[in-house]
């Protein structure tokens, strides 16, 4: 059956371009169009669709706004649009954090430049969330990620909306609690609903977090600052967009730069290497894990949160040849169970846990 979506935006070029692009895809079926936030919310309450494609910017009422009444009213999975400046990076975050799923970068240049390309990831976006786990249904609003209260969190940050608590899962696929160990590095790696995750896992953890951390979370390059800034202010650790020669240390967290790839040495120092284009991802977590399996060898706890794609299985497999232990989570909580999935199915996960668990876990076993 066609995945059904609606498209909101208030240009109409841009309305009719996602309209063409989508209705492509013989699974595909554009259902409706809306120009503002307000349109959106009755549109999605009368069509209810699979999908939403969602802008930003519009009269009336503007993307998050809608976002968060849909959620309210019809939840239903949502692919935001954003520009691609510090700006178009924090009004995603506010996307994700009301509900959205995923976001893509809004740039009409590449729609003119490369057709093929922009619709090939489109309609993989829009067929990855509706399959996602978000679970929908409940009118209920959803809870709430409460910095420290040490944070000095500007009041509109001062809460991060979560989705759904997720499903626990059952006895016979919950991991038995982690072993205490003095761990050189903290390795995690995730994608699509990551940025959700990462906050839920790492304002968890105490501020003498014993043990460094690295971040891989696939996201442009425009993006990765603005997100360590805003994990920063949520977080009793401390977290910033890693730069090439910064040194690992307990309680920071580094976040490899968008559109790059970041490895680590044996000294404890980070590098910063250019993208390669020959790699789907940048960063890559693969890169960054193999790195890690190089200079600690047994000395890693690497974790997989949800994801699209089988990024980081070969790096945990490196990992895991050294001894280093290897998480990943589990089907229920993850918004999309590509990367932990291949994981476990590789037979490379030390422990699978619910996303609520992860940071709880994190702080019990690093010593």
């Amino acid at each position: 059956m066609a995945v059904k979506v609606l498209v909101v935006d208030d240009s109409g070029f841009f309305r009719r371009r996602v309209s063409e692009i989508l209705s492509a895809d013989p699974n595909i079926q554009v259902i409706g169009t809306a120009t503002n936030g307000r349109e959106a919310i009755d549109q999605a309450i009368a069509l209810k669709p699979d999908v939403i494609t969602m802008d930003y910017e519009m009269p009336m009422m503007d993307g998050i706004t809608a976002v968060r009444n849909i959620m309210q009213r019809c939840p239903t999975p949502v692919l935001m649009f954003s520009s691609l400046t510090h700006e178009g990076a924090r009004v995603t975050l506010d996307a994700l954090d009301a509900g959205a799923v995923d976001f893509l970068p809004k740039n009409f240049e590449d729609i003119s430049r490369n057709p093929e390309k922009v619709k090939q990831m489109l309609c993989e976006k829009v067929h990855s969330i509706a399959r996602s786990n978000r679970r929908y249904g409940s009118s209920a609003p959803a809870p709430t990620v409460t910095p420290s209260t040490s944070s000095s969190t500007p009041a509109s940050s001062a809460s991060v909306s979560a989705r759904p608590a997720p499903v626990a899962p059952s006895s016979s696929q919950a991991s038995a609690a982690p072993k205490r160990k003095a761990y050189k590095l903290v390795a995690i790696g995730t994608s699509t609903g990551g940025p959700v995750a990462l906050q839920r896992v790492l304002t968890q953890l105490p501020a003498n977090f014993p043990a460094p951390i690295v971040l891989i979370q696939h996201m442009p390059a425009a993006f990765t600052k603005a997100f360590a800034e805003r994990l920063d202010k949520l977080c009793r650790i401390s977290v910033k967009e890693a730069e090439d020669g910064d040194l690992l240390r307990p309680g920071l967290a580094l976040l490899a730069p968008g559109g790059k790839q970041m490895m680590v040495d044996q000294r404890g120092a980070v590098k910063i290497l250019p993208g390669d284009e020959r790699l789907n991802y940048k960063p890559c977590v693969d890169i960054t894990f193999g790195s890690a399996a190089k200079s600690f060898n047994d000395k890693v706890l690497a974790v997989v949160l949800t994801g699209m794609g089988a990024d980081g299985r070969e790096g945990a497999r490196l990992l895991k040849q050294c001894g280093s232990q290897i998480w990943a989570q589990d089907e229920a909580s993850c918004v999309i169970y590509g990367m932990p999935m291949a994981v476990v199915k590789a037979n490379l996960a030390d422990a699978v846990y619910s996303l609520e668990d992860i940071g709880r876990h994190l702080a019990e076993a690093c010593i």
